[in-house]
Order: C-alpha cells, then sequence, then structure tokens
C-alpha cells in the first residue's frame, strides 16, 4: 500500500499547491479519510482519528510535502465533534445552505468537513436552509434555570431551521480546547448570577447534572409537542 501511495506522490510531485482543493487532493492519496478533518489554511484538525486514518505515518507523509500545515491531533477537540455530530446528524440534509455565525472559529472547524460529508454550503449571509445557534450546554442549562427562578417556568423557543452544534458541549471542554489552540475562550458575563451559584453547587454533588438537565427539557419539550 505504500509503494502506491509513494508512486502517486512522486507523480504528481509538481502539481501540489498550498490550494484547499490540492492539500484534500493530497491528503486523499495518502490515504486520509477527508471527510472525517477540518482543514484551514494553517492547520489540519482531526475530528475522528479512527474514521479518518490519519495514522502517524500519514501524518509524517503529509509533514514532508506541507511543512507550513500543522495536523492537530487533539482528543478533546475529537471528543467534542463527537458530541456534535449526534445533533448535526439528525438536523443536515445533502447540500444544505448553512447560515455560520460570524468570529467563531469553532463553529466554522466543526462545519468544515460537512461540506464533503453531505456537500452542504456554508455562508455568512444571504439565503439559507438552516441557521447555526451557537449555544453551548452551560448557556443552556443556565437559562433553564433562569427561568425557573424567575418563575417563567419552562419556556421553549427552538426554531425549526435552527442548528445546534454545541448544545452539549461543556463550557469547560470548549475552553479547555481554545486556550491549548491558542484561540479567545468563552466568556459567561451574560449567565444568570442564581443560575450560576446553583450550578456550582450541583458540580460539586453531581457532575452529570448539565447532561441530565438537558435530557429532562427536550423529554418535556416533546411531550408537549405530541400534545
Amino acid at each position: 500500500m505504500d509503494s502506491i501511495f509513494n508512486f502517486a506522490i512522486e507523480r504528481d510531485e509538481d502539481e501540489f499547491t498550498t490550494s484547499k482543493k490540492d492539500v484534500l487532493k493530497f491528503l486523499k492519496i495518502i490515504g486520509v479519510d477527508t471527510r472525517f478533518v477540518s482543514y484551514t489554511a494553517e492547520k489540519i484538525y482531526i475530528n475522528n482519528l479512527r474514521f479518518s486514518k490519519f495514522s502517524r505515518k500519514r501524518q509524517s507523509t503529509f509533514n514532508k510535502e506541507y511543512p507550513g500545515i500543522e495536523v492537530v491531533r487533539n482528543s478533546l477537540f475529537q471528543k467534542i465533534c463527537s458530541k456534535s455530530s449526534k445533533v448535526l446528524a439528525d438536523e443536515i440534509k445533502p447540500n444544505n445552505t448553512i447560515l455560520i455565525p460570524e468570529n467563531n472559529d469553532l463553529i466554522e472547524i466543526i462545519l468544515e468537513p460537512y461540506t464533503r460529508k453531505y456537500g452542504v454550503k456554508l455562508v455568512y449571509g444571504g439565503s439559507y436552509d438552516l441557521i447555526v445557534n451557537p449555544i453551548i450546554l452551560d448557556s443552556k442549562v443556565n437559562s433553564i434555570f433562569s427561568d425557573i427562578f424567575k418563575g417563567n417556568g419552562l419556556t421553549f423557543s427552538n426554531k425549526t431551521n435552527e442548528i445546534y452544534p454545541l448544545i452539549n458541549v461543556p463550557l469547560n471542554w470548549i475552553n479547555s480546547f481554545l486556550e491549548m489552540d491558542g484561540k479567545k475562550i468563552i466568556e459567561t458575563k451574560d449567565y444568570d448570577d442564581l443560575s450560576t451559584s446553583f450550578m456550582e453547587f450541583l458540580e460539586d454533588v453531581a457532575p452529570q447534572y448539565r447532561e441530565n438537565v438537558l435530557k429532562a427539557y427536550e423529554y418535556i419539550e416533546k411531550e408537549l409537542e405530541v400534545e
């Protein structure tokens, strides 16, 4: 198998540029499944190590051709992508146009492989089929508690054309990855103080409470829809 890769690389050696098309083409030649990596001009992020088949040997071959592009083998990022995929797989349809928020690198990195998986188009404006809501797990749970403490009960405002890539991802995962990747972390200045204090208490007694609160919220929402 390696001899086949070497032959292809030698044959096309002078044809590869640093364009996105050529970088992805090279990855395919050396045996990487590009549906499970995210492309940026400076870095290639591995979303799923097993499915991408991006071995250390393949990385070495890639780095020889593209020494200026870093390969990010971050296990925390892969966990974030795994959480996101469980939501996105049910919501995204082939060839959808998806409106994404500007200045949110993480959202764009997570969704970039779907341009190959499903042939989607990512846009910052204009017409679209789906719009990304960047709310994260902690923000959603804080909002749920805030509504309850204010006497509003549970409120449901999800729109049919919205998708939530980070709804199952906790803040500490996101900020830990962003910090490791040299990006700006997410601040929580708009959180309700009472809800924040209650969440801090629950963190000590039931670390999985966020996921359980969200599951209960989603269950009630579905039951109300049935009625």
